[in-house]
């Protein structure tokens, strides 16, 4: 995905995890003028998206602080 995709206008970029290449890594943003319950979306390298809530985001958020993903991560390369 880039900056220049009509799918992202009017989205506020947050994030891009990795962003060390081209490939179009994932990316995080807001959309304002969404409702409560879609507000956030995430894209992937494939060009899809997913939309959530910023409540659900939280939970996700929290999670990662206290430690409940470290268990997925033990593994990777």
């Amino acid at each position: 995905m880039t900056d220049h995709d009509p799918l992202l206008a009017g989205l506020q970029h947050v994030a891009t995890f990795c962003g060390q290449c081209s490939c179009g890594c994932p990316e995080l943003y807001v959309d304002p003028d969404a409702g409560d319950e879609r507000r956030v979306v995430i894209t992937d390298d494939f060009g899809q998206r997913i939309q959530m809530s910023l409540a659900q985001l939280a939970v996700i958020v929290d999670d990662a602080r206290n430690g409940v993903l470290d268990g997925l991560l033990a593994d990777a390369p």
